[in-house]
């Protein structure tokens, strides 16, 4: 197998985080936007939308999107589990990194992508949007800190996919100015245990 990465997307951040909680090996190629590789054909025949991260299996077969991605590695690698392992749990497990994937992250990505140099000339740009998209940010990160009370992790008793989702949204979320505030002592204290793991740093 190969991961095509992007070092700076959250989405991909979200595979390789998975990766190391996985334990697994698999090699990365990263991509350059500025080089122009993900409009080739060659590319495209591998994500039709030209984006990553996409996972490259032994016989050629490609998955992209980041959620599918890890879906495919959690059947094959089924332990440490990051999905669940009953079907209440997987499913509760689903309903917080959807929650967190469309109304924190979603958001988050918006608001980087309309504003930041690197997508200049790569993605049309609003900045009017950019506020619109930190504002709901905000409000995501308020119900975020309410339902942390009392939880070590978002989804279950463990760390899940909705955690690693988190995570990758908050790091997003320092690159557009939406950061949890000091009150946020929930979010907080969640943050440092996820961040201490060692697949913090892939």
């Amino acid at each position: 197998m190969k991961l095509y990465d992007l070092p700076a997307s959250p989405n991909a951040r979200r595979v390789r985080i998975f990766i190391a909680e996985k334990g697994l090996d698999i090699p990365k190629e990263e991509i350059d936007l500025s080089s122009g590789y993900h409009k080739t054909p060659e590319y495209l025949e591998k994500n039709i939308l030209g984006r990553m991260p996409v996972l490259e299996l032994d016989d050629g077969t490609t998955i992209s999107e980041s959620h599918a991605i890890c879906l495919y590695l959690e059947e094959i690698h089924p332990e440490p589990p990051l999905m669940g392992t009953t079907p209440l749990e997987r499913a509760q497990i689903e309903m917080w990194n959807r929650r967190i994937e469309l109304e924190l992250l979603t958001p988050l990505v918006s608001a980087f992508s309309h504003s930041h140099p690197m997508w200049k000339g790569i993605r049309e740009q609003v900045s009017e949007y950019v506020p619109v998209c930190q504002k709901q940010a905000t409000a995501s990160l308020d119900w975020l800190e309410s339902s942390l009370e009392g939880r070590e992790y978002i989804a279950a008793d463990s760390y899940s996919i909705a955690d690693i989702t988190a995570q990758c949204a908050i790091l997003m979320g320092k690159a557009v100015g939406v950061r949890p505030t000091e009150e946020q002592v929930n979010i907080n204290s969640w943050w440092g245990r996820v961040t201490s793991r060692p697949s913090a740093r892939a």
